[in-house]
């Protein structure tokens, strides 16, 4: 494999994302979704971190922050998509 091909890679991976169309409806609910997804996410993480047991708290602490960590990705992506909403013309 030479390193032109491993180079040109991404490219046709950007490229085939831009063939996926979601019409703008689709593009809000995703958005709601992933919105929906951090506000879960936020539950999940306080849940995992008090309500532990007492001989297994520091995986539950760990587990709780793991969760958490995915609460701006969502953020983001849920934001990502609206803004991708809003500026498509149909």
């Amino acid at each position: 494999m030479s390193m032109n091909t491993v180079l040109e890679r991404p490219g046709r991976l950007a490229s085939k994302m831009e063939k996926l169309t979601l019409s703008k409806e689709q593009m809000y609910t995703a958005s709601d979704v992933a919105l929906g997804l951090g506000f879960i996410s936020i539950l999940a993480s306080i849940i995992s971190w008090f309500f532990t047991s007492a001989r297994d708290r520091s995986h539950s602490e760990r587990f709780g922050i793991f969760v958490g960590l995915w609460v701006p990705s969502f953020f983001i992506l849920a934001n990502h998509l609206a803004r991708r909403a809003e500026s498509r013309l149909s």
